[in-house]
C-alpha cells in the first residue's frame, strides 16, 4: 500500500511538473501604485536620462526582453520569442543588447547550470537584426570597449571576440579550485581585466574574486549575483541577511576593493553599517538581481514579498539614487508578472540602423511626391513613387521598435512585435 501511494504521489508530482513546464512562468496582470508610489515615481521622472532593459513574464508566460526608459516611462516588449529570453546586458555604448536564449520554448533559470540548453543572442536597442553569436553558453556580459565579450559554461569561463568570434577559456573552475561539479555563474570582469567576480555553485556555494594573474580565489561571503562597479573601487552582492517577506531575505551590500580584493569583511558580529547599500523596509523587501548604473549613481533592482524562484515570483523593479534616503526608491514597474535581471544605461539612446532606413525611405517619398506634384505624375514618375512607399513599407517592417513605442507608451499603449 505504501508502495502504491509513493508511486501515485509521484506520477501526481511528474504531472504537475510536467504541466507546470509547459506554462511557463505567470502572466499575471498590471496593478496601480499606491499613493506613495506615486508620489515617488512622479519624482522620479525627468531626474535621469537612460533606459533599463529587463526580462518580463507580463505579455509572454516564457519572457520577453522589454525596454523602459530610466524613469519608469515608455515600457514596450523589444522580443517575442516561443523561447524564454532573459538576462540583458545593453553594450557600452547603448546601440544592442546582449541577452540569453533558451534553444528549446520553456526552459527555467535553475537550468542556467546547463549551457546546452542556451545560446547568447544579440540585437539592436530597438529590437531589430537579433542575431545568436555563442552556442551552448550563459551569463554574457559586455566588457568596456565593446568589442569583447564574457561568458560561461557551466564550469568554465570565456571571452569572445565579437567581429572574429575567437573564443578564449579564462578560468577552468574544476581545475581552479581542485573540486569537481564546480559551477561559475554571472562571472563579472573587473574594468581592467585583471580580475573576474563570481558566484558559485553546485560542489560549492559562495562568491568571490578570482585574480587572473595571481590564479588565487579572495572570498566575499555568501549570498550571490557579485559585481563591480564602473571603476572597480567597489563590489557589490546579494547577501542572505535583511529584510523581506519570505523565508529567505536578502539585502544588497557593497564593498570598498583594492587590487580586486574586499576590503570590509562580513563576519559572526554581523555586518557593518557603512557596507548596507539597500534594504527596503517592509515586507516587499527580498532583493535580487542589483545593477549599479556606468556612472556609479543609481541602483536598480528587483524585489519580492514571497517565494524566490527568479523566473516565477512577483519580483517587481525599483529605482533609487545612491545615497539619497532609502524611502526615496521608486518602484517603477507595476505588474503581477515577474521581473527580473535589469540592466541600466545612461544617455541618449543612440538611432539604430533600422531607424534610420525608416527616415531615409520617408524622405525618399517625400522627394518623389514633391517631384510629382510640380513636374505631373508621369507614368515613370509614378513607379519611382510607388518604389519609394515599397521601401518605407520593407523599412518599417524591418523596425520592431522605434520612436513611434514611445509615442504609444506616453499615451497609455504598450507595443507588441510581431513574432520574430
Amino acid at each position: 500500500m505504501k508502495m502504491k501511494k509513493f508511486a501515485l504521489a509521484s506520477l501526481m508530482a511528474l504531472t504537475c511538473s510536467a504541466a507546470f513546464a509547459q506554462q511557463g512562468a505567470p502572466t499575471g496582470a498590471a496593478v496601480d501604485p499606491t499613493a506613495d508610489e506615486q508620489k515617488a515615481l512622479d519624482a522620479l521622472k525627468g531626474k535621469v536620462e537612460g533606459v533599463i532593459a529587463w526580462s518580463t513574464s507580463r505579455a509572454n508566460s516564457h519572457h520577453d526582453i522589454w525596454l523602459m526608459n530610466a524613469d519608469g516611462t515608455g515600457a514596450h516588449a523589444l522580443t517575442n520569442s516561443d523561447n524564454v529570453d532573459w538576462f540583458p546586458r545593453i553594450s557600452p555604448d547603448g546601440s544592442r543588447v546582449l541577452f540569453n536564449r533558451s534553444k528549446g520554448g520553456w526552459v527555467p533559470e535553475n537550468d542556467a547550470n546547463y549551457p546546452e540548453k542556451w545560446d547568447l543572442w544579440t540585437m539592436d536597442i530597438d529590437g531589430s537584426n537579433q542575431v545568436k553569436v555563442v552556442e551552448n553558453a550563459t551569463w554574457g556580459t559586455w566588457r568596456p570597449d565593446g568589442k569583447t565579450i564574457v561568458f560561461s559554461r557551466a564550469g568554465k569561463v570565456f571571452t569572445m571576440d565579437m567581429a572574429s568570434k575567437a573564443e578564449t577559456m579564462i578560468l577552468d573552475g574544476e581545475k581552479a579550485f581542485n573540486k569537481s561539479g564546480v559551477i561559475l555563474q554571472e562571472p563579472n570582469m573587473s574594468p581592467d581585466g585583471k580580475h573576474v567576480a563570481i558566484t558559485l555553485r553546485g560542489s560549492m556555494r559562495e562568491t568571490g574574486v578570482w585574480d587572473l594573474a595571481k590564479n588565487s580565489w579572495t572570498k566575499s561571503g555568501d549570498g550571490c549575483q557579485i559585481d563591480w562597479n564602473f571603476d572597480g573601487s567597489k563590489l557589490y552582492r546579494v547577501n542572505p541577511t535583511g529584510n523581506g517577506g519570505t523565508a529567505a531575505p536578502s539585502e544588497i551590500l557593497w564593498f570598498s576593493a583594492k587590487d580586486g580584493k574586499q576590503i570590509e569583511k562580513v563576519g559572526f558580529f554581523g555586518i557593518p553599517k557603512n557596507v548596507r547599500l539597500m534594504d527596503l523596509p517592509g515586507r516587499r523587501s527580498h532583493e535580487y538581481f542589483p545593477r549599479i548604473s556606468p556612472d556609479g549613481k543609481w541602483l536598480v533592482w528587483g524585489a519580492t514579498d514571497k517565494g524566490h524562484d527568479h523566473d516565477m515570483f512577483d519580483y517587481e523593479l525599483y529605482m533609487w539614487k545612491i545615497g539619497e534616503p532609502v524611502e526615496s526608491a521608486a518602484r517603477i514597474t507595476y505588474h503581477s508578472g515577474n521581473d527580473r535581471w535589469p540592466d541600466i544605461w545612461l544617455g541618449k539612446v543612440p538611432e539604430s540602423a533600422t531607424a534610420k532606413n525608416v527616415a531615409g525611405a520617408a524622405a525618399d517619398i517625400k522627394s518623389q511626391a514633391a517631384a510629382a506634384i510640380v513636374g505631373g505624375v508621369s507614368e515613370a514618375k509614378m513607379d519611382e513613387l510607388i518604389q519609394a512607399i515599397n521601401k518605407l513599407t520593407d523599412a518599417v517592417n524591418a523596425l520592431t521598435r522605434s520612436q513611434m513605442d514611445k509615442n504609444m507608451a506616453a499615451e497609455g499603449a504598450e507595443h507588441i512585435p510581431a513574432a520574430q
